[in-house]
């Protein structure tokens, strides 16, 4: 008895404690950022249901923040106290002003529905970086036997090789003596184009190709180049990262040390204008157990040589001689009298800027499918998809000075790979300031015989961790989400998503935006966009309002109207997916100013066409495209640049409103109403009752057509669609409108058949003719990797699985759930973490029943859309709908009952 006493006493004590979880903790949407430098920087949490409770909900928070865990229990920088708010997401600090270099503790407790506490979280940190540019002391530093300038461009077009290879890249290093027991060490470090950081031997982080490409600072070629704009932009930058190295030193003798790369900083060839050679900068910060501290600085007592890397350029390749290697040469113990002193280099133009976003990493590996020795000798390798990364050789050998070419069958423009061999066994390779993309490769002069264990394939690209998951029974639309993922990391470098990560591996904007939705669907992407949306309005030319087509900014980004309206609708569908105002208010002044731009080109009828004259005061087409590779025909650019108009004036007066600026809400929906007026009569045919083929009537509909033309438009549209076959007729514009516009019409049969052809133009044909990953070009002319075409997967998730967030509550605080099922599909499902936490659907349909399964995060709720007739039976985990309590029925509407629900998992049921 005395027993069961004690044991019901600690049940209760133990459901005092609220039913929440509190987890994954991030600032500024990072996990344990190693380097920050926003004043008030923003805490976001995830709660959880620990027993799946229904309608459970945050009611208060308390945050505390200390410079040190022990301190956590009476902090000394910030207690909020307890909060009644049920927000959890992008909460500013606001304690005590956080000065440079300090390491921040933090915790976060939750009250639930109920108002009972949770348990503390678990403690997360994050580190502040230099805020101030004084507290730069350290040197920008490079190689005695390089120029400051960049490696001139080649004469005879973009396919001739660089004329003048740049030298051997640069090893540097720096031997210091450490007196005491170190306490801690944080090294503020950066090299451009790319750089490897090292301590006393070993690579200081698993990171790869960085920093992230950014506009670093002025360029003497800008002006020369045939898409050319003025050096004026917004701001330029060079971002710096942080490696807490403490564990990696020593009491003694230690050393660290770079390898620098060329990367964009310096590349010479086809679309980019170049900055200059590379440049090295670093501070370690060392504190030792006294409290006493030590700063160790790059300066000219810093040395260089020559390494193995006899040459790199992101558009050649990379050249290595092993017999070059200097084994040991960052260790402490490393005999450097035979080095050189380094001499200064000017410090970049751009604004030193904390590296708060993710960098790359080899994100996979892939052992080979198969290897075959050709006719001629040479060795031909395969793997199971196209990826952008290279490829490792393990534990080879062969005699000192033998050289191998590799080759690489999708890498159309970033050159080769070659190595030669030091005659030392059990060799290992992968370059290191270069990727390549392949899904085979061909070596050639190979000595003995190429084993699987010798060679793998590694997928590099900006970490971006995959955030969801979609199926269906149908599985060749799993191969084309699939697909899709593939191209899309294949084309994330540098903190950029580019159009293609081989020919041109540029950041164009258009392509940035008309893909953004479906990335945000399937990744975890809030600190990479922040980072990139900020490389945009770094480049808007503040004189005009002008955003450029790509960003950061290379002078081959061609494009037109669609391309700059990023500015506006990134940060307008970052905002509905994440609930982040605070990314609307950084850059209003970047939409109002590029609608500034737009205006410009708007004539009395309120039409707009720009024309933006080149060089020769000629309309240059790479300025002012409107829709891009579609199929054959496009629609008139005037229509689409119009259309861009609108949409970006309805963003912009939707953004004012969350903003609370009423006098810009009536400027910019004024704005929208009259261009969506005009439009509707100036491209409207009435004897024909449409707007056009190509994505015309697409962008009608969008919009919004008046009452006496929908019945016209809407059959039109499905004459258009049956005179080309049931496929899409559509640009990459029009295609990521085409699908959802459909099933918003009605139409969604069509939507289905559409994206189920395995005939041109489709996904599915590139599926059929072998891709891996999604194409330039329906017609399958140009770059086989491109990620654009991948907006039209919004249709996926949001209408045929059916959830997204609803407009009024954004970021996933209420969630619409309309599965829109066809007759030829029995399943599908969507999961994704949110904001909120985990969400999806998941339905079947079979002769008996319509199956759906709902999860809704903590915090959230959602109004729920069951197909279902008036007649038909509903049940809810087995129970008639009426009798749920926690169920609200609403109104029927248009073949779904609806209902509303809270947090929790539900599975509906319809009776056929």
């Amino acid at each position: 008895m005395k027993y069961l006493f004690f044991t019901l006493l600690f049940l209760s004590s133990t459901l005092a404690f609220a039913q929440l979880e509190v987890q994954d903790l991030t600032c500024e949407y990072m996990s344990n950022p190693a380097v920050v430098d926003e004043l008030n920087p923003r805490l976001s949490w995830i709660n959880v249901s620990k027993t799946n409770e229904r309608n459970q909900t945050q009611t208060a928070y308390q945050i505390r923040v200390a410079s040190s865990p022990t301190l956590l229990a009476r902090p000394d920088l910030w207690d909020t106290g307890k909060v009644m708010n049920d927000d959890a997401h992008s909460i500013k600090y606001a304690g005590r002003n956080l000065l440079s270099r300090k390491t921040c503790y933090w915790q976060v407790r939750v009250w639930d529905k109920n108002g009972k506490p949770s348990a503390w979280s678990k403690i997360a940190k994050w580190h502040m970086g230099l805020l101030n540019p004084t507290d730069w002391k350290a040197e920008w530093i490079g190689a005695p036997w390089q120029n400051e300038e960049a490696i001139p461009k080649p004469k005879g077009g973009p396919n001739q090789r660089t004329e003048i290879l740049p030298p051997p890249a640069p090893l540097l290093r720096k031997t210091f003596k450490a007196t005491k027991k170190i306490k801690s060490a944080i090294a503020y470090t950066t090299g451009l184009g790319y750089f490897e950081f090292y301590v006393n031997g070993q690579k200081a982080s698993d990171d790869y190709l960085v920093p992230n490409q950014t506009n670093y600072g002025k360029r003497p070629q800008l002006p020369d180049a045939y898409i050319s704009l003025p050096d004026e932009f917004r701001e330029y930058r060079v971002m710096y990262l942080a490696y807490d190295i403490t564990n990696k030193l020593q009491t003694g003798n230690n050393t660290i040390g770079a390898i620098l790369g060329n990367g964009f900083y310096n590349a010479p060839k086809f679309w980019t204008a170049s900055y200059g050679s590379p440049r090295f900068i670093a501070q370690l910060h060392i504190v030792y157990d006294d409290n006493t501290e030590e700063t160790i600085v790059s300066d000219k007592s810093w040395k260089a040589a020559k390494s193995a890397i006899i040459s790199d350029l992101v558009y050649d390749g990379e050249i290595y001689d092993a017999r070059q290697e200097q084994p040991n040469w960052s260790k402490a113990n490393f005999n450097d009298s035979q080095w050189e002193n380094v001499i200064n280099r000017n410090a970049p133009f751009g604004k030193m800027s904390a590296h708060t976003a993710p960098t790359d990493k080899i994100t996979k590996v892939y052992q080979p499918s198969k290897i075959e020795k050709l006719a001629n000798g040479n060795y031909k390798v395969s793997f199971p998809e196209e990826i952008s990364g290279w490829v490792r050789l393990k534990n080879v050998w062969a005699p000192a000075g033998h050289t191998i070419k590799i080759t690489f069958n999708a890498n159309l423009y970033s050159g080769e790979n070659t190595y030669t061999f030091s005659g030392k066994p059990n060799a290992t390779y992968a370059p290191r300031f270069n990727w390549f993309v392949f899904s085979g490769v061909e070596i050639s002069n190979w000595k003995g015989e190429l084993k699987p264990e010798n060679i793998q394939a590694e997928a590099v690209n900006t970490e971006a961790k995959e955030s969801a998951t979609f199926e269906t029974s149908n599985k060749l639309f799993n191969q084309i989400n699939h697909i899709w993922k593939r191209s899309q990391l294949d084309n994330m470098h540098g903190g950029i998503a580019s159009d293609c990560p081989h020919r041109e591996r540029s950041g164009y904007t258009g392509d940035a935006q008309v893909a953004c939705h479906t990335v945000m669907s399937n990744f975890e992407v809030k600190a990479f966009y922040k980072k990139w949306v900020r490389d945009m309005l770094d480049a808007q030319i503040p004189a005009t309002g002008y955003i450029p087509n790509g960003a950061p900014w290379q002078p081959g980004c061609g494009g037109g109207v669609a391309w700059g309206a990023a500015i506006n609708i990134i940060p307008w569908e970052f905002y509905r997916q994440y609930n982040d105002a605070g990314v609307l208010a950084e850059n209003y002044d970047g939409m109002t100013g590029y609608i500034r731009y737009m205006q410009t080109w708007v004539n009395e009828k309120g039409i707009m066409h720009s024309k933006r004259t080149g060089k020769d005061g000629k309309p240059l087409q790479w300025w002012n495209l409107g829709e891009w590779a579609g199929v054959g025909t496009l629609p008139p650019d005037e229509l689409v640049h119009t259309f861009y108009l609108w949409y970006c004036a309805d963003i912009t007066a939707k953004v004012a409103a969350v903003l609370n600026k009423p006098q810009d809400v009536v400027v910019y929906q004024t704005l929208a109403d009259k261009t969506r007026e005009v439009f509707l009569s100036e491209f409207y045919d009435k004897q024909q009752g449409t707007f056009g083929k190509y994505g015309a009537n697409i962008f009608a509909l969008k919009m919004g057509v008046n009452k006496d033309q929908y019945s016209n438009v809407i059959e039109a549209l499905k004459k258009d669609i049956a005179a080309a076959g049931g496929h899409l007729d559509t640009g990459i514009f029009g295609t990521r409108f085409f699908f959802e516009v459909l099933a918003d019409n009605g139409l969604n049969d069509l939507a289905y058949a559409a994206m189920n052809k395995t005939t041109a133009p489709s996904f599915g044909n590139w599926i059929s003719l072998g891709s891996t990953t999604t194409r330039e070009q329906w017609n399958n002319e140009g770059s086989h990797n491109h990620p654009m075409f991948g907006g039209a997967l919004s249709w996926f998730y949001t209408r045929l699985a059916g959830m997204q967030t609803s407009d009024s509550k954004v970021g996933y605080r209420e969630i619409i759930f309309k599965p829109m099922p066809v007759a030829d599909l029995t399943s599908a499902q969507y999961f994704t973490e949110t904001v909120q936490g985990k969400a999806g659907i998941s339905w079947k349909s079979s002769k008996k029943s319509f199956d759906m399964s709902i999860q809704v995060p903590v915090g959230s709720t959602a109004i729920v859309y069951i197909p279902a007739s008036a007649e038909q039976k509903i049940t809810e985990t087995n129970q008639p709908l009426a009798s749920r309590k926690d169920v609200e029925t609403l109104q029927y509407e248009s073949g779904y009952q609806l209902v509303k629900i809270g947090s929790g998992k539900y599975s509906f049921k319809v009776i056929k």
